[in-house]
Formats: C-alpha cells, structure tokens, sequence
C-alpha cells in the first residue's frame, strides 16, 4: 500500500515554509513516528514523521525547497517486505536494499534517536550524532551531547593556521532561516509603527533571594520544580497589570483594546533564534505553576517543539538579558502589545539606605511602551509597582 506523506497543514497566517535536510533517501525502511524531516516556518519548525512502518520509494521535494500546507512530500510503502525493499533497490537511482523493517531498532544515539536542535548543531559542526551517547528522554541525543563532543577535540595544530596564505579573507554567504526573517521582520515593523520609549528603575534583590534561601529546598521537594526568579516578575508584573490596564492593552487602528486576561509572553532563546511562548492566564497561575510552564517552553525551545498556538497572543512580555549578562538595555515591544519588561542581571552595588551606604544585589529594570497608548506617568507608576513587589514580596500573597 502506498502512502502519501505530505507538509503538515500551516496556519492561515504561514502562507510557505522551507524544507530542512531529509534524513531518509528512496529504499530506505523507515518506523512509525520515525522523523523524516523538518519543515521550517517563519514561527516554528515542524516535525516530519512517518505514518506508518515501511519503505520510502519516493521523495519529491528536496531539501531547501519552499512548500506549502498539504503539498506531497513523499510516498512510502507499507507492504515493506525484503521483495519490496530489493524492488525498490532495483529502481533507477535506488539506494542497495535494506533490511525488513521488523528487523530495524534505531539505536540510541542514531540520527533518528536526536533532537532537531542536536542534529543541527552536529551538521555544523561535524558531529556524528550516531557515535554520541544520548543524555535526553529515552537516550535521545540532545544539543548539550553535541556541544560535549565539540569541546572534546583536540584543537587544531598552530602550523595549520599559519600555514594559511598572508592576507586572506574569506567570508561565507548563508541564507536567513524563515525564522530569523520573521524576527527581523517584525523588529522593524514595531521601530517604525510604534512610538518606543523606554523607562528605567532598579530593584534590590535582596528581599526575594531571601525568601528563596529560606523556602528553595521545601518549594522544590513539594512541587519538583526549582524556585527561579521568573515566577516573581511575573506575578509582579500581573499584579501592576491589574492596577494599570492600559499596559495590558493594544492598538487596533483608532480604537484600544483592553484585555481582561493576562497572556504573559516569556522570551526564549531557541537555535533558530528568539521565540516568545505564552503563559496563559497568568493571573490564575501559581509560583509552581509558572516555574513548570517556564522550565517546560525551555526544553522544547531547545528542540523546536513549541506549538505555534503557544507562540500567538500575549498581552505583556518579559525578556531577560541577565542570563547572558546584560547591565541594561532598551527592550523592543512585541507587536500588537504596547509594553515589555526587560529584566537584567543582578549586581552587587553600593546604594543608601536610612543615611549609611550598604551593599545590596540590584537588578535594574527597564520597561518600553508604545507612547501612542501609553503617558510616561502610567509607565513610570507601573515599573514602580513592580518594585515594590519585588521588595516586599509579602505584597504578592496579600493582593497589594
């Protein structure tokens, strides 16, 4: 029986998408739910899988090329038996036969049993995911086995490099992924649709490391999740959306849209770039409930497997450039939202209390707006509200 296998059905909003390297090639036997191929959007990349035990005998569309929802990929054979397999060897441009397909387990650590992200990364850098030892669900190989690998080599002898001809410069023409041109893309949309402005405090730290020195062992053993500092700015953060609407509000042409949810958009870093999954209905969420959501948009981040659905929407977003180091910096707004919150890292400075300079961690906040919805008083009050939730944290449970 023949099957065909076709590009997944695309949203209404993902007019095309990009096919990324075929893992399989015609007259080879392939598993059920085994990953033939990715299919990049603009949004997310989606996984290819076979339907059905069996043979690819045809591929028709190459790697690299543009397709669209429902367009036939490929077709595969059900009825793999060694005649079939030998057939389709025999065919013009054939790979040799292969194996039944009851006898074929991948095994750990194959390219079959590697995440998106893992096996990109080894193609760049020239790793053979089938000689690597899988840390992920299963023995999968995950992007860490990768960068482990990589660190691993010996480095390259300094006479290679200096036996390199005087003077030369290379440079390398790479086409940008769909996602990194709708990044780009909407970056520039927001500078020249919205009026940006940015305000800025700074926030001692103190009193929510306190808390969580005092409660992380209890937090983690009751829930099974780590207390991290995400969970505070974004309770904060719904909290000062309660008070102040208009941040949670959009623009759709001449009329506001105020919103009486809070979708939190939380900025990750993924391969292919930055995505911002939604945390919905914030508001209703516990510390527990937001740490897991967070700590789970990480991982699939990691191997491209966010849902579109939970890259749309979003009322507010949270960025934080501390992970990576940042002092401060000016956050760009997430269309059609009128504000983000960019956190930063966190920072022994001397500051004054009561009179004497003591020293304290400070994290300083910035918050950008669309100055078109939103007066510099409202924004200013509102980064002020967060924080003072983040100084007495007591405020968050009491609803203050």
């Amino acid at each position: 029986m023949q099957l065909e296998i076709k590009v997944p059905v695309l949203p209404e909003s993902v007019a095309e998408a990009t096919l990324l390297q075929w893992r399989k090639q015609p007259g080879d036997a392939v598993r059920r739910d085994e990953s033939l191929i990715d299919v990049e959007t603009d949004k997310v990349v989606l996984e290819v899988v076979a339907p059905a035990d069996g043979v690819l005998t045809a591929v028709h569309q190459p790697g690299g090329a543009t397709v669209h929802s429902g367009e036939l990929l490929a077709t595969l054979d059900t009825s793999a038996t060694a005649a079939i397999a030998g057939a389709v060897a025999a065919a013009p441009g054939m790979a040799p036969p292969p194996q039944p397909v009851a006898e074929i387990r991948p095994a750990a650590g194959s390219e079959a049993a590697a995440s998106p992200a893992a096996r990109k990364l080894a193609v760049e850098q020239g790793v053979e995911t089938a000689t690597l030892s899988g840390s992920g669900r299963d023995g999968r190989v995950i992007k860490e086995d990768v960068l482990a690998a990589v660190a691993q080599r010996a480095p390259e002898p300094v006479a290679a490099v200096l036996a390199e001809p005087a003077g030369e410069r290379t440079q390398q023409r790479v086409p940008m992924t769909r996602i990194r041109q709708r990044i780009a893309q909407r970056l520039v949309e927001a500078q020249r649709m919205a009026a940006i402005l940015t305000t800025f405090n700074e926030v001692n730290m103190q009193p929510v490391m306190d808390l969580r020195a005092r409660h992380r062992e209890a937090f983690e053993k009751t829930h099974g999740v780590k207390l991290g500092f995400m969970s505070f700015f974004v309770r904060s953060a719904v909290e000062a959306l309660r008070k102040f609407p208009l941040v949670n509000a959009s623009i759709d042409g001449s009329d506001v849209i105020y919103h009486g949810y809070f979708d939190i958009g939380i900025a990750v870093s993924s391969p292919r770039g930055l995505v911002v999954p939604t945390l919905r209905d914030a508001g209703a969420l516990s510390f527990a409930d937001i740490e897991k959501t967070i700590a789970d948009f990480g991982r699939r981040a990691g191997d491209n497997k966010l849902t579109l659905e939970e890259l749309s929407g979003g009322t507010f977003s949270i960025t934080n450039g501390g992970i990576f180091g940042s002092m401060l910096s000016t956050p760009i707004l997430n269309p059609p939202q009128s504000a983000i919150l960019g956190m930063h890292n966190i920072v022994e400075r001397a500051v004054v209390e009561h009179g004497q300079v003591v020293v304290r961690p400070i994290m300083y906040l910035a918050l950008s707006y669309d100055h078109r919805l939103i007066d510099g008083r409202e924004a200013v009050q509102f980064l002020v509200a967060i924080k003072q939730s983040l100084e007495d944290p007591a405020r968050l449970l009491l609803g203050l």
